[in-house]
């Protein structure tokens, strides 16, 4: 049997055993071409934290990283939530623990929390508020602008937000993903040469992030074709633009979308090495092995999960 014809049987036993299951299967932009190609829902944190909460489905298959299936479990305590690999972590999230979140808090008593949606569960219920890079501007914006703020895990993130809302008083935790932190001001500067009339996007976690938002400032990069934007963002640009190139500083796993729906562009990576591992551990037999014998289950202590539903409720609600 052929690989494709072994992936459209494992295909059809997957949406087989998804019906008898009443299973939703949720898929990150950053996932294998075919695990992104059997999802329902398709998205960055954001989308899949809604599509959790809005679900009737008794199952959910969370084809992602550790801590957005913890995200599913907190807004959805009554579904199962199956994450096909347990081993699938994230480099950004281990960043920071909740000993060090609770040391930072009593150097600064008073502030308020704002952690990107990329940490434990158990960070997150210290926290008063979750983000995602596609609404980490708008809620820092939200919040009184005397009041001082920790914004963690992500640095790159932490200074694009800095730089966007204008707060001073706005601490960032020095965390990083190894796979964003990897594509560096170099990469974007020698693929712009090769194609200097394409539209450069940039994912606010990049390690290119900061330089690039320099960059712009200063006039050195054009205004009118660089866009620093979330992945749900970039894939929304790459649609509505008139440009035909693109170059995508970002995990590589987002241009297999954006050649689907725009099959008439090109889109170059700033760095083809920018693929994370942990997003790639999920294959199509462990999303079928998932769905067959229900694992991994993934479940979050009461107490945790409460307080964490605060900071992600308020997440989901704000942009």
């Amino acid at each position: 049997m052929s690989i494709a014809a072994q992936d459209t049987a494992i295909v059809e036993e997957i949406m087989r055993w998804k019906r008898d299951r009443n299973a939703l299967i949720l898929a990150h932009n950053y996932e294998r071409p075919e695990v992104q190609d059997i999802a329902d829902i398709l998205g960055d944190s954001l989308a899949l934290a809604r599509a959790a909460v809005d679900t009737d489905a008794d199952v959910i298959v969370l084809c992602g990283v550790h801590f957005m299936a913890e995200t599913a479990a907190i807004l959805n305590p009554r579904k199962t939530v199956l994450l096909p690999d347990s081993e699938a972590g994230c480099s950004l999230a281990d960043s920071i623990t909740v000993d060090q979140l609770r040391a930072w808090k009593a150097e600064h008593p008073g502030a308020i929390v704002v952690s990107y949606v990329n940490t434990s569960a158990e960070v997150k219920a210290e926290s008063d508020y979750c983000c995602t890079s596609a609404n980490a501007v708008q809620i820092v914006q939200s919040i009184p602008e005397d009041q001082e703020i920790l914004f963690c895990p992500d640095m790159f993130l932490g200074s694009y937000v800095k730089r966007m809302t204008g707060r001073e008083n706005l601490h960032i935790w020095m965390g990083e993903c190894h796979v964003h932190a990897g594509i560096a001001p170099t990469d974007v500067d020698d693929v712009m040469k090769t194609y200097p009339n394409a539209q450069l996007l940039v994912h606010p976690e990049c390690g290119c992030s900061t330089s690039s938002m320099y960059l712009l400032a200063e006039g050195l990069l054009p205004k009118d074709n660089t866009h620093v934007l979330s992945t749900s963002g970039m894939l929304k640009h790459a649609k509505e633009s008139p440009a035909k190139e693109f170059v995508v500083a970002t995990e590589v796993g987002i241009i297999h979308q954006m050649e689907r729906q725009n099959p008439e562009k090109r889109f170059i990576p700033a760095n083809r090495k920018a693929v994370c591992p942990f997003m790639k551990m999920i294959t199509l037999p462990k999303v079928l092995d998932a769905l067959v014998n229900l694992k991994t289950v993934i479940t979050v202590p009461e107490d945790t999960a409460m307080k964490a539903r605060q900071a992600l409720d308020r997440m989901v609600a704000i942009g």
